[in-house]
């Protein structure tokens, strides 16, 4: 028996890549999948896989949006076991080049959007005993290139996953982090250089043993998310093909 049989799992970014991989895997494992992100016509292509399990459409830049879509998840299967942030958006540009809204927009997608999910939450999951897992990033633990609101978002991520792990600490809840290298997902085959761009800096993120699958990080979340990871409280697992072993 799965140890995700009978959770009921919120999915962000849950459209394509990491998010569509992992509510595919979450659903294969027996979880009942609630999924959201931007692209309707593309969320209905990935849940025509999904045996048990529905989606909206949802911006989490919205905190009011956040705690509808929360609600609905809850409203639709019952109640709520596992959060799963992994909605993102990293667009490489020149610090001084930055605008204020590409500042907040980086904020508000990497960072603030998964902490008005996990305020919404919070009461559903301390209720079942369940948990939160936070994608953050390789950004997250080490500084990248024309990257600074992606880095800032990402490391605050981090932040939040470990201050909520202390706050509860007593409470039926686990908070996890991963920090994912790079995979193979449109982000990935989007990517556009600033001008001029220096790639040796670039090629510092990059794993001496190659871009990784969408499912080899799904793998390390679903553990995380089910049963079977009841002692893992407050970590912060970097799951990045080797980059970071020096």
């Amino acid at each position: 028996m799965s140890t995700l049989d009978g959770k009921i799992a919120f999915v962000t970014g849950a459209s394509s890549g990491l998010g569509a991989q992992t509510a595919r895997l979450l659903s294969r494992q027996g979880a009942t999948v609630f999924g959201i992100g931007r692209d309707t016509p593309r969320l209905a292509e990935v849940f025509a896989d999904i045996e048990r399990g529905s989606y909206a459409s949802v911006d989490i830049g919205s905190a009011q949006a956040c705690a509808d879509a929360i609600e609905q998840c809850v409203g639709e299967w019952g109640g709520l076991d596992v959060l799963i942030n992994i909605a993102g958006r990293h667009q490489m540009r020149r610090t001084e080049s930055m605008t204020a809204d590409d500042w907040s927009e980086d904020l508000a997608v990497n960072l603030s959007g998964p902490f008005h999910l996990c305020r919404a939450a919070l009461p559903h999951l301390l209720n079942r005993g369940g948990n939160v897992v936070n994608v953050s990033s390789i950004a997250g633990v080490e500084g990248q290139a024309y990257s600074a609101g992606y880095c800032a978002a990402k490391h605050g991520l981090i932040g939040l996953t470990r201050a909520l792990a202390v706050e509860y600490t007593a409470d039926r809840l686990r908070v996890n982090a991963i920090c994912p290298g790079g995979m193979l997902t449109p982000q990935i085959e989007q990517f556009t250089a600033p001008e001029n761009p220096n790639y040796d800096l670039i090629m510092r993120t990059a794993s001496p043993r190659g871009i990784m699958q969408p499912l080899d990080v799904a793998n390390v979340i679903a553990f995380l998310a089910s049963d079977a990871a009841t002692a893992v409280h407050g970590a912060v697992y970097r799951v990045d093909n080797g980059k970071g072993a020096g």
